[in-house]
């Protein structure tokens, strides 16, 4: 008992306690960036789109291996570094004895690291339960990845070990404090918070009875009291100074990553970008409360208010473009008067016409005694997951129909990720049909639409936007600026191959012959909810039913067309990759895309009005109901869909104050593809009415029944539907389930249905 009774004090007031303790009663904000750092190694947050995979599956140069896991561990050791000099900055006066220490801050870090070895004790233990169950990494692979690690986080130790050991001699005498001296006798600011901070440390002194040394003995505080007042001041300026150098250094980094970041060995894992981007913020916050003080939270306050102030008038509005239109030449007009004008019935009709030829080629291609199925294929969002099963699901549906699908199918519509492996798959497909030694239904280009998009967008944001950006490059006789939507779109050029990489309009002699499905995608308009419609031609019939109402002059148009809204700017030459790019529109990684119009409208995803493209083709149908009721024997809706229509309901357990709180918005959230699946069904079921036909449905989903248990642990937002992460980047277990899911009996039963439909 007696042991017991010093023992105690002694782990009570030893070094790393107290400014643990520390660390939880004043750096709030400091501690919050380690909160946000566990939150997603743990799939606490975030796992629902993906962002965990990013800390416990870092791709370099389009590999997780030893040099990928080395870069993640340099850039833990750096944000661990940033988090101990600001510490050091803002609380080393409160334990003076440390400056009579040598090499102080060095053993300031050593106890100061308790959070840091949690954190990666914690890091590597969820790498190793990650890489095992989802990556299938075992044994010398996934030491090598943790060797990396390791050895990363040990090398940038060294190299700041051996800058402080240095720095922390009497070299600062003859080179810190002259060079920093300077700086101080213009900023009294500086000072006069040093100055506190001093009458701080003789008033407000923590107890500490031992610290750890630098061979790891515990070791007693010898005199706990105040020391000279030059020892305090150099601590304060030699470690401030330190602060600037290595902020300096950072940053230096970062924009050498940005000018070089079209070469892939210069773009970072993501989550490395993400810890440098951590490690500056760490060290602001530092510098801040250095020079503001106790005011430092006002001052961050105002400085705040006055940046969202000189963004609000356009100081520092970045804007995002869509390549190959003309920005130029004076914007079109946007107002009510001109989608009136763009939508009146004379352009409707002549739109209408053009679009026959195709319906009639089409047509032609079947025996003039028997009336084909027309097909829809109607693909919903969801990132690089709705990509993958789409373009899954569509070579296995042609494959078994022996490529009746796409030979029956005049229209391609939807959003995000769905058009994209569409797109893609549409494309193989016309290769094949010009003679290229191209094979749709290959596993190589299955393999490749699932390659990560992620890491270079993420990187992008980082190196390129927020402190770069002045980088250009040409397209269509254009200037545009190397931006986070120009990496997307090089991304993606890259992994399929450079085969979409041309102008919207360069599909339409194809489309036009029927020799591949048209596509018309339907990005939203930010601005005012409508849709623009970009196609290959323009196709303003999507709102014909105006025609039927022409003294009604308060109809809201559903959407404009982008041929005639950007004429005069070259629309047909705009990029085929920025059109996806604008109904991809990712929140905060892919960014809205901004047009040339008066006012400007902004544009984002396709699935904020319709993640399943539905509503687009009864409006293509209705354009064209009579002939298609007179040539057909029917329609076909295929929506390819990647998640259950009829999932099971959530059941409704004991709700929090914040469940409380928040339910109003998140009942919205969580039931957005509800309200559409019901608008589409009301939409379609309608249509009976007015269509003398038939029209079937047939629904390929994606639902990952296999893996419910497993994803069901991970992440309380997925309970009920435990499918792939919402992301641009999957890992091998999620790439299997989606591409096993095509498999499953429910889907079996669609496309045999399907083939009995196409035969009929």
């Amino acid at each position: 008992m007696r042991r017991l009774y010093f023992l105690f004090p002694a782990i009570a007031y030893s070094f790393p306690v107290q400014l643990l303790l520390n660390n939880f009663r004043r750096n709030h904000v400091l501690v919050l960036c380690w909160i946000v750092l566990f939150a997603m190694i743990t799939g606490s947050f975030g796992k629902y789109l993906g962002i965990p995979y990013l800390f416990l599956d870092p791709e370099y140069l389009n590999k997780v291996n030893f040099t990928s896991f080395f870069i993640i561990g340099l850039c833990v050791a750096g944000f661990t570094t940033a988090f101990h000099i600001t510490c050091y900055i803002n609380d080393g006066h409160r334990f003076s004895f440390v400056g009579t220490l040598s090499r102080p801050f060095t053993k300031f870090a050593i106890n100061n690291s308790v959070i840091p070895i949690l954190f990666l004790g914690a890091y590597i233990y969820q790498i190793i339960g990650f890489q095992k169950n989802n990556e299938y990494t075992t044994g010398m692979d996934l030491a090598m990845n943790l060797a990396g690690l390791i050895t990363g986080y040990l090398t940038m130790t060294f190299i700041f070990f051996i800058y402080f050991w240095f720095t922390n001699k009497d070299i600062f005498r003859y080179v810190v404090c002259r060079i920093d001296e300077k700086i101080k006798s213009n900023v009294k600011v500086t000072r006069a918070s040093a100055m506190k901070k001093l009458d701080i440390a003789r008033k407000k002194q923590v107890h500490v009875l031992n610290y750890i040394d630098y061979n790891m003995k515990i070791r007693k505080v010898e005199n706990d009291h105040f020391y000279d007042k030059a020892t305090i001041l150099q601590v304060f300026d030699q470690n401030h100074f330190n602060l600037v150098v290595i902020e300096l250094l950072i940053l230096a980094i970062v924009m050498v990553l940005g000018l070089f970041k079209d070469y892939p060995a210069f773009q970072l894992p993501a989550a490395s970008s993400f810890m440098i981007f951590l490690s500056i913020f760490v060290m602001l916050a530092g510098a801040f409360s250095y020079w503001f003080g106790n005011w430092s939270a006002t001052a961050a306050l105002v400085l705040f208010l006055f940046l969202n102030y000189l963004v609000g008038e356009d100081f520092f509005t970045k804007r995002y473009e869509a390549f190959g239109l003309n920005y130029q030449r004076y914007p079109a007009e946007y107002s009510v008067h001109s989608l009136r004008t763009l939508n009146d019935s004379a352009n409707i009709m002549a739109d209408r016409k053009r679009t026959f030829s195709m319906l009639e080629n089409w047509r032609n291609k079947f025996p003039a005694n028997e009336k084909p199925k027309l097909v829809f294929l109607c693909v919903s969002g969801g990132g690089k997951r709705a990509a993958l099963w789409t373009f899954t699901a569509l070579q296995t549906a042609d494959s078994l129909t022996q490529g009746k699908l796409m030979e029956n199918s005049v229209l391609i519509t939807g959003a995000s990720g769905g058009l994209i492996g569409a797109s893609f798959f549409r494309e193989l497909k016309l290769r094949e049909k010009a003679g290229e030694p191209i094979k749709p239904h290959s596993d190589f280009y299955r393999r490749q639409i699932s390659t990560d998009n992620l890491n270079p967008m993420i990187f992008s944001l980082l190196a390129n936007d927020l402190f770069v950006g002045f980088t250009r490059f040409e397209y269509a006789g254009n200037l545009y600026l190397q931006d986070r939507g120009y990496t997307f779109e090089q991304q993606l050029n890259q992994i399929t191959g450079s085969l979409m990489d041309k102008p919207i309009a360069a599909y339409d002699t194809a489309e036009l012959s029927a020799t591949i499905p048209m596509m018309i995608l339907t990005p939203t308009i930010v601005n005012d909810g409508r849709k623009l419609y970009i196609a290959s031609r323009p196709v303003s019939f999507l709102n014909y039913e105006i025609v039927n109402f022409p003294e009604y002059t308060q109809q809201k148009f559903s959407g404009v067309d982008f041929q005639r809204l950007f004429a005069e700017h070259g629309a047909e030459k705009m990029r085929f990759l920025s059109a996806l790019r604008m109904c991809a529109t990712f929140p905060y990684i892919t960014p809205n895309t901004t047009l040339p119009t008066d006012p400007p409208i902004h544009i984002m995803d396709a699935g904020i009005s319709d993640n399943f493209g539905l509503s687009d083709a009864v409006r293509f149908l209705y354009a064209y109901k009579d002939w298609i009721a007179a040539n057909t024997s029917g329609v076909v809706f295929v929506s390819i869909r990647d998640s259950p229509k009829l999932g099971n309901i959530a059941k409704r357990e004991g709700q929090t104050i914040i469940d409380a709180f928040t339910q109003p918005i998140s009942s919205v959230y969580n039931n957005f593809e509800n309200f559409q699946d019901i608008t589409s069904d009301l939409l379609i079921g309608y249509s009976r009415s007015w269509f003398n036909n038939n029209i079937e449905r047939v629904d390929i989903e994606y639902e990952a029944q296999d893996y419910v248990p497993i994803l069901q642990k991970m992440d309380s937002l997925r309970k009920n539907n435990a499918r792939a992460s919402l992301s641009w980047r999957l890992t091998t277990r999620e790439k299997e389930s989606i591409i096993g899911n095509i498999s499953v009996e429910k889907n079996r039963k669609a496309i045999e249905r399907l083939k009995e439909l196409l035969n009929q």
